[in-house]
């Protein structure tokens, strides 16, 4: 089967620096397949060096704004940004929804800033399922700090956490953030905490709330216990402070040797899901299982067969290697 794409061609522009090549390429990943892994193959070489930082949080917590005001500051100190805003899905076209290109419009004229929007698509985790590969390509594509922003979908956001090297937590005190946080288990991962609009008349009592609660979080001896810092997107206040916290906990990361390790342990979960997809697209793929489950069904749905006995019964016949027959390239 012919690809659609010429991605020798498109390998080669994108290696040159065109901007116009990694958008293209990023389609590439977000379609998956053959096409996707011939691209991963290329460009994986050339990955391990840009710094990964994760934001999440609940919605209307002023993500996209800081994220924009934050990628400024990182520009002003001559980095190259890329920016990954995951958008909710739409439920009409399957896309995502651009809400956040649309506010980080100003950052567009910045060649040394790179934004795509991806959609969710129906993930859980507040993120696309092609995260892990468009970060990558950001990487290859020569980027030193890749910002990733989630949906804001608030008790499912902790998939972060093995995308990033640093997670920041963003909350505002309106909503009673503080025990939601602790409520959603963001207690656990977040490395920096954020109590944005702060120009609020209980921001500091939030503030203290969170503080208190990472008072009471067991942090081994030698471990990272997270910060609180206060900001105010919409008036540009604290963004320097926040960035000084990334910063910090870099260095931490780097002093301990905790790179090295996070980068292994996101890699070995890259290793399980991409086995994982690539066992799915066989059983879709097979003749063999779709004329089983078809001729089976009906015993499903008049009762005289459980689903779980049918898959057992499956799983006796499906391997990595059998039944669904082989991929294209293989």
């Amino acid at each position: 089967m012919s690809s659609r794409y010429d991605i020798e061609g498109l390998l080669a522009r994108f290696l040159e620096g065109q901007t116009a090549a990694a958008a293209r390429l990023i389609t590439v990943l977000e379609n998956g397949g053959e096409d996707a892994e011939k691209v991963l193959d290329a460009i994986f070489s050339r990955t391990g060096n840009a710094y990964r930082v994760g934001f999440t949080g609940p919605p209307g917590a002023g993500k996209s704004s800081l994220v924009s005001r934050l990628a400024r500051r990182f520009r002003s100190e001559d980095a190259k940004i890329g920016i990954i805003a995951i958008d909710p899905t739409s439920p009409f076209s399957g896309g995502a929804l651009l809400g956040d290109r649309i506010r980080m419009q100003s950052l567009f004229e910045d060649p040394g800033v790179f934004v795509r929007s991806l959609a969710s698509r129906g993930s859980l985790g507040g993120i696309s399922n092609c995260t892990d590969e468009v970060c990558d390509l950001m990487d290859a594509f020569g980027k030193d700090m890749i910002l990733i922003e989630t949906v804001g979908v608030g008790q499912s956001e902790l998939e972060i956490a093995e995308k990033a090297h640093t997670v920041v937590v963003i909350l505002v005190p309106e909503s009673g953030d503080g025990i939601q946080a602790m409520k959603a288990g963001l207690m656990e991962i977040g490395d920096i905490f954020v109590m944005n609009k702060s120009d609020h008349s209980d921001a500091e009592v939030a503030a203290m709330e969170i503080e208190d609660s990472i008072k009471l979080k067991q942090v081994p001896e030698g471990g990272w216990r997270p910060l609180v810092v206060m900001t105010s997107a919409k008036e540009d206040r604290g963004i320097g402070d926040l960035a000084g916290l990334i910063r910090k906990h870099r260095e931490y990361l780097e002093d301990n040797d905790l790179m090295r390790r996070k980068r292994k342990k996101i890699l070995l979960s890259r290793v399980r899901n991409a086995l994982m997809d690539r066992m799915e697209r066989r059983l879709r793929g097979s003749e063999e299982v779709k004329r089983i489950v078809s001729g089976r069904m009906e015993e499903v749905y008049a009762g005289r067969l459980s689903p779980y006995r049918l898959v057992r019964e499956l799983d006796g016949i499906v391997t990595i290697g059998r039944s669904a027959g082989p991929t294209h390239g293989e």
